[in-house]
This record gives structure tokens, sequence and C-alpha cells, in this order.
């Protein structure tokens, strides 16, 4: 079965700047893939660039069976972005904000309406629900622009760092609503800065750095890749001083341990614990590791 969403050697270049360089990336249908990667990695612009906002060099893109140079409004109707900035009309309410968006989408009134109590209701906006988006603050606006983009549910989301400047009620909340819009069938492609996140979320992860895909796998591959236990050093208020990977073997952890003798203070603690995708995205994009080194380890 071919993948819903599929880019095979993506090139993209602002003047001299390379953004993204030959990037590989394949969604299975029905899964939730999230794209990880420091600032400035390329993880907007590959994005954008499936989503048909932007323009490639090179390469080749299908989203839902169409290509991105041959049918890029086929690619639009499958579609639902949600970008970093809420795009809301701010003389409206909420309410007329998700009826309209409704509307357009081709719903009928009585539906529009039933659709706008569900998502209202879903990212905690129903008091709010009569309110002009004028006097919203930040967190209500970032809620609502990411129902807008709920109105419809196509085959395909994009979702670009979607609970930034959310709470962390309102995060869980929109993190059941992703597993249910999954649930239901639909590919979603996510691009976060929040680890946890990716791994409550993803069933698979793609890490860019520096433009370039670095790793690709489930969380638990890219996790057991790091090593099978990790010791930490904390101090006596709790600060972490160090923390270091291990293979998960005696001999490792025994090691490990010999190695924080330096680092230990008065009352300080030694513990255990299984790697993170803290752990994975530190190991792949710290400067200091060559990146071919770090690609074998992932291939």
């Amino acid at each position: 079965m071919k993948p819903t969403i599929r880019a095979i050697g993506v090139d993209k270049r602002f003047g001299t700047k390379v953004v993204l360089d030959g990037v590989d990336l394949e969604v299975p249908a029905g899964t939730i893939t999230a794209v990880l990667g420091p600032n400035g990695a390329g993880k907007t612009t590959l994005l954008n660039i499936l989503s048909t906002l932007t323009t490639l060099d090179a390469g080749t893109v299908t989203v839902n069976g169409h290509d991105l140079f041959s049918d890029p409004a086929g690619i639009r109707e499958s579609i639902s972005v949600t970008g970093q900035a809420a795009a809301v009309d701010e003389v409206l309410t909420a309410e007329e904000n998700i009826r309209m968006i409704g509307r357009l989408n081709g719903l009928s009134r009585a539906d529009a309406r039933q659709r706008s109590r569900e998502l209202l209701e879903s990212f905690s906006l129903t008091e709010a629900a009569g309110q002009r988006v004028a006097t919203f603050s930040g967190g209500m606006r970032r809620r609502l622009d990411l129902a807008l983009g709920l109105v419809a549910t196509p085959p395909v989301i994009f979702l670009d760092e979607p609970t930034t400047g959310l709470d962390t009620r309102s995060r869980r909340a929109l993190w059941d609503t992703i597993h249910g819009l999954r649930s239901e069938g639909c590919t979603i492609l996510l691009t976060t800065q929040y680890l946890d996140e990716a791994d409550e979320l993803a069933d698979a992860v793609t890490v860019i750095d520096n433009g370039r895909v670095v790793a690709s796998g489930t969380p638990a591959e890219l996790k057991a890749q790091v090593g099978g236990t990790v010791v930490e050093l904390r101090d006596a208020w709790g600060e972490l001083l160090t923390s270091i990977p291990t293979d998960g073997s005696l001999p490792g952890l025994r090691q490990a341990i010999g190695q924080l003798d330096g680092s230990a203070t008065d009352g300080a603690i030694v513990s255990l614990r299984s790697p993170s995708l803290d752990d994975v995205f530190l190991h792949l994009t710290e400067p200091d590791v060559p990146k071919t080194t770090t690609e074998k380890a992932f291939s």
C-alpha cells in the first residue's frame, strides 16, 4: 500500500541558504508522524512544501495520491493545515468564526452550528463562544485556530507546532482530539518542539537537522539506539547535574557510575531511567557529534 504522504529527495534553498537537502519522508495512511528538529532545521518549510504553500527546488511529493506538480489543487482539497500563528477573524465571535468556516466547507447551517458546538466544547471555549476574538488571550486564540482547522475532517492533516502557547490542560485536550482523528482514519503530520508530545502522539518520528533527515523510526526504536539505561546524577535539591546513557549492561552501568565521581556533591543522588526522546534529540542534534557517525547508528 502506498503511503498517504510521500516526499523523495526534496531540496529547498532560499538564496544561498540550503534549507532542505534531499529530504525523504513517508507517512502511512491512518498514522501520525512527528517531525522534530532544532529551530531553523527546516521543519516548517517541509510542511509548507507538502501543503503547496512553498515551491520546492528538486524532488517529488505526493499527498493522498495527488502529485505536487501535476495536481496541487487535489492536494489542497485533501488537506487541512494549522500553522504556528492564529489565523482568526477578530471582529467575529468564536462561534461565528467556526460557523463561517463550516459554511465555506459546504456544511449546512444546522451542521455548521452543530460542529461549532462540538469544537467549542472540545477546546474549552464554550463559555467564550459569544465573545469577539479581539478580546481573547493568546492561548484562547490558539485553541480557536486549531478548532477552525478541524471544522472539516479531510484525510490528511498538517499541524505545525499545534500546542505552542497552550496550557497543560489544553495540550492534553488537543492530544485527545488528535488521537480521535487518527482513530477515524486521518493521516496526520505534525511538527513539534515538545518531545513528550511526539512520544505521546507519534507512531513514527523523523528528526531533521540542518535540512537533512538524520533519523527515522518509531519512538521506541529511536530510544533503543541511544542506550538501554540512562544514569543520572542530581544534587540535593533535585537539579540534574549530569546524565550518561549506557547499554544497560552491568559493566556499562558500573562504568557510568564511576564517571560520576568527579561530579558528586554532598547529598547527591544517583538514579536510573529509560531513555527518552530528549536523549535521542540531544544525541542527534549535538553540534559536536559528527552527523555521519550519527546516521550510521540509526541506519
